[in-house]
């Protein structure tokens, strides 16, 4: 299966390193943020565990849940989460899928033949309340995914859901967003934008960040 952007994110049952796992149980009606691992004991995916453990307050503070997977098997899990524990000085609060038969794997496309035929690529996919698929990112096994780039993106989305703006390149929670080029009504502008509007270019108008 090929997940894409806007496709509703597959729901499964499966075992984890908390249990068994219902998906959309897991979700409820939050933010997901799903990431895979070739295997257990692997040096990058062991400090992106760790920093993601480090990150729960930050996710939090948005809604949102992360959930990891390996394509080992539960006790496997459960070892590799003292080694995490230990080395990246963390304990690990999230649960990581049991993925042994690549169910799951296959049902979201992180099987990549011309890379692996037996073990997932890196991918990353953000998943929001409607239970749709947002962001997906798939890194090579010699580079540790950036997840300071992964609560951004997370801090446009829900922005962009809740206001007509767009978040320019490079932007940070607190700077200038763009008005949709599709706004024209000036009524409506002054309303949503009180704070006025930089115009650069007709299709290219910066206002603060709404609140």
């Amino acid at each position: 299966m090929t997940l894409r952007l806007g496709d509703i994110a597959p729901n499964f049952q499966q075992a984890s390193s908390e249990g068994t796992i219902d998906f959309y149980e897991f979700l409820e009606d939050g933010w997901a943020v799903l990431f895979s691992h070739p295997a257990d004991f692997t040096p990058v995916c062991t400090t992106e565990l760790g920093f993601t453990a480090k990150l729960k307050d930050e996710f939090n503070k948005r809604g949102v849940k992360a959930i990891a997977l390996s394509v080992d098997d539960v006790d496997s899990h459960q070892r590799w989460i003292e080694d995490i524990n230990e080395t990246q000085n963390t304990t690990v609060n999230f649960p990581i899928i049991a993925d042994k038969d690549r169910k799951v794997s296959e049902l979201y496309g992180f099987i990549h033949p011309n890379a692996s035929e037996t073990l997932t690529v890196r991918s990353l996919v953000i998943i929001d309340p409607n239970r749709k698929v947002r962001l997906i990112i798939t890194y090579p096994a010699s580079t540790g995914r950036n997840f300071h780039e992964v609560l951004r993106v997370i801090d446009s989305l829900q922005l962009t859901d809740h206001h007509k703006v767009a978040t320019p390149a490079n932007w940070q929670q607190g700077e200038d967003v763009v008005i949709i080029p599709s706004l024209k009504d000036e009524e409506e502008i002054k309303q949503r934008f009180p704070k006025g509007y930089k115009a650069v270019k007709p299709y290219l108008r910066l206002t603060a960040q709404p609140e």
